[in-house]
């Protein structure tokens, strides 16, 4: 018997039949045969073409205390046809050349990407969070022709010349904007092979990497996105269905450097017409709430953070949720005990909310499990989704039998092109056939991939293997519990124990009794024999993990928080 629920797998074959709109042929891409989303877009400034269709429909909405901007479709098209021509006239950007963006969620982020990547050139999205030791070292790194930042940023710098020309949001960006008004979008030729974007992996060890997302990585990314929101409504029972709005509203908290915010939100959303909601600025519970009301937002993805922070909100219930109703989430485990909260707070997501897997390397997704899949198994990451390849594989690169953790490996048209100038560590991550070696550790059951956690952080304990994630999830089951990180420390004749980080609702619980909770469904060598009880929220990068080496004792912040 299948573990596929049926209507699930009724609608992913409805979905991917010959002349379906996410039908599937074999293509041959930087030499290999891989299976594509025969309909995908050629290339992104495609995109930006085909959206003039919408119109008058609003294309984003960013909103902050006491103000906001939005621009439709039509006005979208013009802007970035403006901008583009002013990188190409003004600043001398062209095909290959690299622009790199480096500021808060705001406008001119995505003006600038969409005018970069329509002239074949490369947006390089720097982390917003970094240092000024981190901005200087990602600039030497990807050799942009120009930087395009806010002055936030930009002081991080502390009045240092970076060596290229400089675009001051707060200064310079309006007269992009009109400049060249009336320009038509650039019409450069873009191959589907050509490097479109660089994002920087997240650094939480040694130097960050800048993963290259070609136009056909990103292309396809757009119609993996599509396929699971088509699978996930056709799959609904007719009484559970939402009906399909006018327009849908995305809701977007992650980072545009971000794949979660850039690719997944701002791009899948410009291809399918929807509005996006960005909230500016720290995250704001209470803004967010009122922006999910007013705007009658239909769709959010989140991370484990920020939605423990918007269910944890004193004046939840004074909020309307009811119009969202695809709801999905990533960047780390989602604790089985969240979705359940969520699913109850916001009972117009029961059917509908989601988890995935995916990173940086994976132009975002992997596998994505939602609805009755996800209800039905809560603590799988899902199956891979179509054209994707997972393998579990060990130590020596030979597959694993399923239900045993290993290497994660994933195949297909998402894996990036390469590290940017960096082949070594490209050859250590992308193997023959064109496996990409994740780092993260799971396995295989019935078809679904289930997470141990990221290899970096397994605890060898007396010769057992303690994977943090498992430990996390128990603790955030706990009532008094509000996040939790679990890592190794030294001992003697063990090598190392586990250690509990805890930030507690209130006052800290009592370590035996956290650890008789832990006891109850884990081995006693997964216990925590050490506990540290915090009042302020763990330090997180963009994506949503938990800085694990900034939880030591005088470990100074590698990222601004903003």
């Amino acid at each position: 018997m299948s573990s596929i629920p049926e209507a699930v797998a009724k609608a992913e074959a409805t979905l991917l039949a010959s002349g379906a709109p996410f039908e599937i042929e074999q293509v041959t891409y930087l030499g290999e045969r891989i299976d594509a989303f025969k309909n995908r877009a050629p290339h992104l400034r495609a995109l930006v073409e085909r959206s003039r269709s919408f119109g008058e429909r609003e294309y984003f909405v960013f909103a902050w205390s006491g103000g906001e901007r939005r621009v439709r479709y039509d006005e979208h098209a013009a802007l970035v046809a403006s901008v583009a021509a002013s990188f190409r006239r003004d600043y001398g950007i062209g095909h290959g050349d690299r622009v790199a963006i480096l500021s808060e969620n705001r406008p001119e982020w995505l003006l600038s990407f969409w005018a970069t990547v329509s002239l074949g050139a490369v947006a390089v999205g720097m982390n917003g969070w970094w240092t000024g030791d981190e901005i200087r070292y990602a600039i030497g790194d990807a050799e942009p022709k120009l930087l395009v930042a806010d002055r936030k940023r930009l002081a991080r710098l502390n009045g240092a010349d970076v060596g290229i020309p400089v675009v001051v949001i707060e200064d310079d960006f309006a007269a992009l904007e009109t400049r060249h008004r009336g320009a038509d979008l650039p019409e450069t030729s873009i191959s589907p092979e050509d490097a479109a974007i660089i994002l920087y992996t997240s650094g939480t060890t040694g130097r960050p990497k800048g993963a290259v997302h070609t136009h056909f990585n990103v292309t396809s990314m757009v119609m993996t996105s599509a396929f699971h929101g088509a699978r996930t409504i056709m799959s609904m029972a007719p009484a559970d269905a939402p009906v399909a709005p006018a327009q849908p509203v995305a809701l977007v908290t992650s980072p545009l450097f971000h794949v979660s915010g850039l690719h997944a939100a701002a791009v899948s959303s410009l291809s399918g017409g929807a509005k996006t909601v960005w909230p500016m600025g720290r995250f704001d519970p209470e803004l967010t709430l009122g922006l999910i009301q007013r705007e009658r937002v239909t769709g959010w993805g989140y991370t484990a953070t920020i939605l423990h922070r918007l269910l944890s909100f004193p004046r939840l219930a004074d909020y309307d949720l009811s119009s969202m109703k695809l709801v999905g989430g990533g960047g780390s485990p989602i604790p089985p005990a969240l979705q359940k909260r969520a699913r109850a707070l916001i009972p117009s997501t029961e059917f509908t909310l989601g988890v995935g897997y995916g990173l940086t390397e994976g132009t975002a997704f992997t596998c994505l499990a939602g609805g009755a899949e996800l209800a039905r198994y809560p603590e799988s990451s899902g199956r891979p989704l179509p054209t994707i390849e997972v393998a579990i594989r060990d130590a020596d690169g030979r597959d694993v039998e399923e239900t045993v953790d290993g290497d994660i490996h994933v195949r297909g048209p998402l894996v990036m092109r390469e590290y940017f100038r960096n082949p070594g560590a490209t050859a250590e991550a992308i193997l023959p056939g064109r496996w990409l070696r994740t780092g993260d550790v799971g396995c295989l059951r019935d078809g679904r991939i289930y997470l141990a956690s990221r290899k970096r952080d397994l605890i060898l304990r007396g010769g057992e293997n303690v994977y943090p994630a498992e430990i996390e999830q128990r603790l955030e089951e706990h009532p008094n519990v509000v996040e939790a990180a679990v890592v190794g420390v030294d001992h003697v004749e063990l090598g190392q124990e586990v250690k509990a980080v805890v930030v507690a609702a209130g006052e800290p619980p009592n370590p035996e009794a956290l650890a008789r909770f832990v006891g109850e469904t884990l081995a006693y060598f997964k216990v925590p024999a050490h506990w540290e009880f915090r009042s302020e929220p763990l330090p997180r990068n963009a994506t949503g993990k938990v800085l694990k080496h900034l939880l030591s004792a005088g470990s100074t912040a590698q990222f601004i928080e903003e």
